[in-house]
């Protein structure tokens, strides 16, 4: 592609070019120029030095025209761009790819998406039909019982809720390194229904740090059913000093 030309009468208004930045941004804000680039035919763009503290690195930008057979340019705009050591914000992120657990309060929605794969079709009630009419033969039994939800966990669901719970609340933990017993021989334990059941219950002790929330059949706390009362009141041993003897001496 061959190279544009710079017109030499646009390329040469560089006190113009200064006077829009100026006019735009403000005297202090404008610094040195920078050179001018050739856009396309009779367009050039001038660059000056931006001196605004919050944008080190950045340049203003204003591009003159010159119309066919005029023998002055005019302004095109002026811009603010960054350098290559520019200071940028980050990329944006859409909203739905920003979200972390624990971040829906209360008050807010978040709204699930269509193809989430932690979901399935609820009239399926977990089976995975193989053909079509498969598929329409429980929809249809469903629909006349009235049962099922519209969305169930999928495997992929259950497997991910299952390794996320295990990184809070399962056998590595520092409780249950610490703990009496696990979780499994508990009485404070009330499992879960499904396939989460085998390995996951809800922990109903209200002292446990753990109380109303799903842990691990290998969890454990010190607030095990097993502790019974015998470690809890043990015998307190005989005081180092007497002082019970002494003041009932001194009141005789």
């Amino acid at each position: 592609m061959a190279k544009l030309k710079t017109d030499a009468v646009t390329a040469a208004a560089v006190d113009l070019a200064r006077q829009a930045a100026i006019e735009t941004a403000g005297e202090t804000a404008v610094g040195d120029y920078l050179g001018a680039t050739a856009e396309a035919e009779r367009v050039v763009t001038h660059a000056f030095v931006c001196l605004h503290p919050g944008y080190i690195g950045w340049h203003w930008a204003v591009t003159l025209v010159r119309a066919m057979r005029a023998k002055q340019p005019t302004v095109n705009e002026v811009v603010l761009l960054p350098g290559e050591g520019a200071l940028q914000a980050p990329a944006w992120v859409p909203w739905s790819e920003r979200i972390a657990p624990g971040d829906v309060a209360p008050g807010m929605i978040m709204p699930t998406p269509d193809n989430d794969p932690r979901l399935v079709p609820g009239y399926t009630a977990g089976a995975d039909p193989k053909t079509p009419e498969e598929t329409i033969e429980i929809r249809a039994v469903v629909r006349e019982l009235g049962l099922g939800r519209q969305r169930i966990l999928s495997r992929f669901g259950h497997d991910e809720a299952a390794e996320r719970w295990l990184g809070r609340v399962g056998p590595e933990a520092e409780s249950a390194r610490l703990a009496p017993a696990t979780c499994a021989s508990c009485g404070y334990l009330v499992r879960l229904r499904g396939g989460l059941g085998a390995c996951f219950g809800v922990c109903c002790n209200e002292y446990s740090p753990a109380d109303g929330r799903a842990v691990s059949v290998e969890y454990g706390c010190g607030g095990h059913s097993d502790v019974v009362d015998d470690h809890r009141v043990a015998e307190a041993p005989l005081p180092v000093w007497d002082t019970i003897t002494i003041d009932k001496h001194l009141f005789d």
